[in-house]
């Protein structure tokens, strides 16, 4: 059995534009929450005042945006 009968590569591809495609959305997610939100600076409230529940709140947008871009490319 060849390689490329396991693997077809077909299904590298897609899966690698689809990876890159949702990485882009994620990227651009990010920046319209910071772009809708100008009286809070991300990196001030995170790394200069440690802000903890601020870092939560990131973490689950992160995890919100990040279930639905994988609902949606997989359909």
């Amino acid at each position: 059995m060849e390689l490329l009968e396991v693997i077809q590569i077909k299904y590298v591809v897609s899966a690698v534009v689809y990876s890159g495609i949702g990485m882009l959305i994620f990227a651009l997610s990010f920046t319209l929450f910071d772009v809708l939100t100008p009286k809070i600076s991300i990196w001030k409230e995170l790394v200069e005042k440690q802000n903890t529940a601020f870092a939560i709140f990131l973490g689950a947008l992160a995890f919100g945006i990040a279930t639905i871009i994988a609902s949606a490319i997989h359909g």
